[in-house]
């Protein structure tokens, strides 16, 4: 029957359709048409809603049906019915001895080659973009009173069956909370239907179950599949036995089976407070399974959808990478075990990623016992633990956000420690230079490693910088400098033309680090770390002194020759020797004042008693018509 109000109205078909009851007692009732317990009552009434194209099932009962039922569905003129999109999906069910239905087990056309071809991290091609308002529309429904009416809504601008399941996936991942007493419950069990909706809270059961049953209204063939995972309360290394402690779902589109985790997708569990968070995660949704196997262990070998399959024993001691590992765009870990033992009191751990990536670790909760080096493709890590046993050690990888997140962990096993590495605990990450440094306007630098060694306790680093950036050096040892100003009188900073060169002395033998800082002159604000070198030093005589403090009219091009120790002798004559720019006149300020005379060579020399005097200062006089003298340099005399 078609019913028409003008040539602009929306037209209608309905479809009717008798049952007989004797013709459903042969044939065995159709999963879609028992009664489900959990399920929301349908709604019942007139036909509602047809002019905005809603569907839904509308079941009239009465005395005069003689034993029939009656099934109107409304629809628009032009869609399909979903009466009839159901009798197409049962073409896709198999059934049993009983004449009951059951999805199609996967076969050969739905494995994926194992191990991971790094060709996608999902299991069809899929441009996210076209999800765009899809996804924003359906994150945006919500429940107004059963679950057949929510179905109908999300599907208002789905289009095709992956449409549907998109819609379907987004609005449980932005709706549904994990209920965390619930999946603590010995006795696990998926919440009703019912309740799920009412308090928007369920366990993984009820995630997998709410998403299966939602896709088989829409007219999509799902299953709910049981299994192990390495989910919340995992500990690296684990064996797993006993009851099945996860559930997610296959789901068949464009003629395969594919895998979506709603539960995981939804947010995080935070291991310290055991509070949910709701964090979107794209990875979950239709993963690639030779990477969905990395954390999901399924009852049934089939539902790996992987050739070949995988034994628990390889999913308990294969590498866990965590979803952001793969989201963050990492290709490859190793070692490719989750537990490594040290050799030599060291173990190495290196990362490939499709584009540079800051990185970083924590071994017992702590950033040392470590150097960690950034490659334009990743990263290498050498990690000495401090003492023998068992160790934890986790990696950390920041994307376009400020937050690190958690891409991998290891446990580390030392039957050995090497107290000739004993790296200084100030020394962060990342050791060396790399694409960062150059990002922040450190170029060229004049050492490339991370680990500079200082035979005689002395050394200098140079690299180029960008205009307008200010650098600032610092160096830390266990055993001292300690004071901000004891760190910085170590090093001494020279600027010529577009390169900076920082020379250092070692106060005496060890390991330290010289950290390096930069700041836009322009900017407000504090000098932000880049990276620091490991120096290293074995000879044991060395004792070396500060450098002079400088000031900030220590202009570009300076050089000083002598005196390089901040400390001078009392009671003695101290040789001056400097190459200052752009000055009218300099001298050298103690108890008395003797200048400075420009050479030949273009050096300002001279000297000065100590005499008398516990600090003494090198002045400089810019302007030849002013008659005030700035403070560029500034030593101290030995007690006498």
């Amino acid at each position: 029957m078609e019913l028409k109000k003008d040539s602009n109205a929306v037209s209608i078909d309905m479809l009717l359709i008798v049952h007989s009851e004797k013709l459903r007692a042969a044939q065995g009732a159709h999963p879609e048409r028992q009664t489900d317990p959990g399920a929301l009552p349908q709604r019942r009434g007139g036909l509602q809603d047809a002019g905005n194209g809603i569907r839904r099932w509308q079941q009239f009962e009465g005395n005069n049906l003689h034993g029939t039922q009656l099934t109107v569905e409304v629809h628009p003129r032009d869609a399909m019915p979903q009466l009839l999109k159901k009798f197409s999906l049962a073409k896709c069910l198999q059934g049993d001895k009983n004449g009951n239905t059951r999805a199609r087990q996967p076969g050969a056309k739905d494995a994926h080659a194992y191990p991971w071809d790094r060709s996608s991290l999902k299991s069809m091609l899929l441009d996210l973009q076209q999800f765009e308002k899809l996804d924003t529309c359906a994150s945006q429904v919500m429940v107004k009173s059963g679950l057949d009416e929510l179905v109908s809504d999300l599907l208002q601008e789905a289009h095709s069956d992956l449409e549907r399941v998109r819609a379907i996936w987004i609005w449980i991942c932005h709706h549904i909370e994990y209920n965390i007493e619930a999946a603590q419950e010995k006795d696990r069990q998926a919440l009703k239907l019912t309740e799920i909706l009412q308090t928007q809270k369920t366990n993984c059961d009820g995630y997998a179950g709410l998403f299966e049953k939602m896709c088989r209204m829409a007219g999509v063939q799902c299953v709910t599949v049981p299994g192990y995972s390495k989910g919340f309360g995992y500990q690296t290394g684990q064996s797993f036995s006993g009851e099945f402690d996860h559930a997610w779902n296959a789901v068949y589109l464009e003629g395969r089976w594919h895998l979506v985790d709603s539960t995981w997708g939804s947010g995080l569990v935070d291991p310290t407070t055991s509070k949910f968070t709701f964090l979107y995660n794209e990875f979950y949704f239709l993963t690639h399974p030779a990477l969905f196997i990395e954390d999901h262990f399924p009852d049934n070998k089939n539902w790996q959808l992987l050739k070949p399959p995988q034994s628990l024993r390889q999913f308990e001691n294969s590498m866990y990478h965590k979803s952001e590992f793969y989201n963050k765009g990492m290709l490859s870990a190793h070692p490719e075990t989750s537990v490594i033992k040290t050799v030599k009191g060291k173990a190495t751990i290196s990362i490939e990623s499709c584009t540079p990536t800051l990185f970083m670790f924590m071994l017992n909760g702590k950033q040392e016992h470590g150097l960690l080096n950034l490659r334009e493709t990743g990263m290498k890590l050498d990690v000495y633990p401090p003492t023998v046993g068992t160790h934890k050690l986790q990696i950390f990888a920041k994307g376009h956000s400020d937050i690190y997140s958690s891409v991998l962990e290891y446990t580390l096993k030392c039957t050995y420690v090497d107290i000739s590495v004993q790296l200084p605990a100030e020394l962060h990450q990342p050791v060396g230079p790399s694409w960062f440094s150059e990002q922040m306007g450190i170029m060229k630098p004049s050492h490339p490693d991370p680990i500079i060694h200082a035979s005689d306790g002395r050394c200098s680093v140079s690299f180029s910088v960008e205009e307008g950036i200010s650098v600032l050096a610092s160096l830390h040892g266990d055993e001292g400098p300690v004071t901000e100003e004891l760190q910085r009188r170590h090093i001494f900073q020279l600027l010529r033309e577009k390169r900076v060169e920082l020379k250092v002395q070692l106060p005496h033998a060890g390991k330290f680090a010289l950290k390096i800082f930069v700041k836009k002159r322009q900017e407000l604000g504090n000098y932000v770390f880049v990276f620091n070198y490991l120096l290293s030093c074995t000879d044991t005589k060395v004792n070396w002194p500060m450098f002079p403090e400088s000031f900030g009219n220590w202009g570009q091009g300076n050089e000083l020759l002598e005196p390089l120790s901040g400390v001078l002798p009392a009671n003695r004559n101290v040789p001056f020797k400097l190459k200052l720019h752009g000055i009218a006149k300099a001298l050298v300020k103690g108890q008395d004042t003797w200048p400075l005379t420009l050479s030949r060579e273009g050096y300002w020399e001279g000297s000065c008693s100590t005499a008398g005097c516990q600090e003494v200062y090198v002045m400089v006089l810019e302007n030849a018509n002013h008659n005030f003298y700035s403070y560029i340099l500034k030593y101290k005399v030995n007690a006498q």
